[in-house]
């Protein structure tokens, strides 16, 4: 299985909120997806293929509705009573699909967030539903990473945030170069977790990387 791992460390702004467009209606959307059929070499008229435009379109709907919805939004409701805490707060494995912006071709991976709490945090639910909304847009997984971690940095203002995201392209593993078993992996070190090497290294303990095996943050 090939993995290739990159860092991301300079701070961005989160919230890539997309640009008013003027989105076509339902008729026209379907219609696109009647030409990408012909253009395959089909009949979109066929039994099998006769319903595939509205049940296309309804997937793009679910697929893509990521653009109706603001993340730091959802995330506004955090609590102070934290009783003195002062460990890192992470949760992993959050599972997520989204596509890519180059093929329209599937993204299915993993995400790992991890914050170190200076007055608030913010429930568990929260961080998985950050993950689902920037997910459910076109995206390049750099983008995706770092989206992430700057909403919870900009939202939660705490010492420091890690994420990390593990994915399988399929625009890379089922056409192109055709690697299956591929994986890339991104990550986005803020605060503590870039300044401070232990801190980095327990949080890629945690999730299951080691520290020796992701480069230095610079």
């Amino acid at each position: 299985m090939g993995k290739l791992i990159r860092m991301a460390n300079r701070r961005g702004k989160s919230g890539r909120l997309a640009r008013k467009v003027d989105r076509p209606t339902r008729a026209e959307a379907e219609g696109a997806v009647r030409t990408l059929i012909r253009w395959a070499g089909d009949d979109p008229d066929r039994e099998g293929l006769r319903q595939t435009p509205a049940r296309v379109v309804r997937a793009y709907e679910e697929w893509f509705s990521g653009y109706g919805e603001d993340p730091r939004e959802l995330m506004q409701r955090t609590f102070a009573e934290v009783a003195g805490y002062d460990e890192i707060v992470l949760l992993r494995d959050i599972r997520f699909d989204s596509h890519c912006e180059h093929h329209l071709a599937a993204i299915s991976g993993r995400a790992h967030i991890g914050y170190l709490p200076r007055h608030r945090v913010v429930g568990i639910s929260k961080l998985a539903r950050l993950v689902e909304v920037y997910a459910r847009r076109l995206q390049i997984q750099e983008r995706l990473t770092a989206e992430i971690a700057n909403s919870v940095d900009e939202v939660l203002k705490p010492h420091g945030v890690a994420v990390v995201v593990e994915a399988s392209h399929s625009c890379m593993t089922s056409r192109g170069v055709n690697r299956a078993g591929a994986t890339l992996v991104t990550s986005r070190m803020l605060g503590v977790f870039r300044d401070q090497p232990q801190t980095r290294h327990e949080f890629l303990s945690a999730i299951g990387l080691r520290g020796a095996a992701v480069p230095q943050a610079l």
